[in-house]
């Protein structure tokens, strides 16, 4: 019995689902290092493990949460230390800034209106739509964004995680595949679309990258919060009054006989 009760309070402890989730992250580290394989991403690792591990002890994913609300807390001063490296780069960024602007500000825009019409031509509804517009910006703006609007947050935070992991993945073959090399370019694209996860790599990969990634994450975060509404306002909003059926003008006579 005493085995039972034991196990019953390990299963939901703080400190085993602490330790699998480090673990499991320092997995990922090791795999990338020993591997160099563009799905050997931490996260993308450490997000299989845990779910494996919480699927097979049968753990409701609130007692996770709870458990791991310690690492919840440090993405904040983690988010903030990314501004380490991109003070170490600012005299490369000065002459920089307006191409810079003008791409975050031309990415935000398309991202934004490319989820909603990639979900108006699957045939799916405003408030799908609402939840998949901030998809870019990290995962706590857009949960924030699709609350506000009325989409579905934790749909929303779903997206957000894939963008990254397809960022981190994916991203930087990509732009080499198009032959971009430049590392401000690059690390500016993925922070851009991938958030923390693709800066994550970026900083692996090259420290002026990451530097430029941090910062375009943020000001992809900041950009979003601003067209998100404005979108939809417009285009949501104008979708909803033509599909409204409206009321057939009545003639001269109708009114009359009335």
């Amino acid at each position: 019995m005493r085995v039972e009760e034991t196990w019953d309070w390990l299963r939901t402890s703080p400190l085993l689902w602490l330790f699998v989730t480090v673990a499991a992250y320092e997995l990922g580290r090791w795999l990338r290092s020993r591997t160099q394989h563009p799905l050997a991403q931490p996260t993308l690792v450490a997000i299989v493990v845990c779910s494996i591990s919480i699927e097979l002890l049968r753990v409701p994913y609130a007692d996770y949460y709870s458990a791991t609300s310690l690492i919840t807390f440090l993405l904040g001063p983690a988010t903030v230390a990314l501004a380490v490296p991109l003070h170490r780069q600012y005299r490369r960024l000065k002459d920089f800034l307006l191409p810079m602007l003008t791409g975050l500000i031309v990415g935000a825009v398309v991202s934004v209106g490319s989820g909603i019409l990639v979900v108006k031509w699957l045939g799916g509804g405003d408030e799908l739509s609402r939840t998949m517009a901030p998809k870019a910006a990290t995962t706590p703006v857009s949960i924030a964004l699709a609350d506000r609007l009325g989409g579905i947050p934790e749909l929303a935070a779903v997206f957000a995680i894939i963008a990254g992991i397809l960022g981190a993945v994916a991203g930087p073959s990509a732009l080499r595949l198009i032959r971009i090399h430049d590392p401000r370019t690059q690390g500016l694209a993925i922070g851009a679309v991938s958030h923390g996860i693709g800066t994550a790599r970026m900083l692996h990969d090259d420290a002026l990258a990451g530097a430029f990634s941090g910062l375009a994450m943020c000001l992809t975060a900041v950009a979003t919060c601003l067209i998100v509404p404005l979108f939809a306002a417009v285009v949501l909003q104008g979708n909803r009054g033509r599909q409204r059926p409206g009321r057939r003008p009545r003639s001269k006579q109708e009114g009359n006989s009335r």
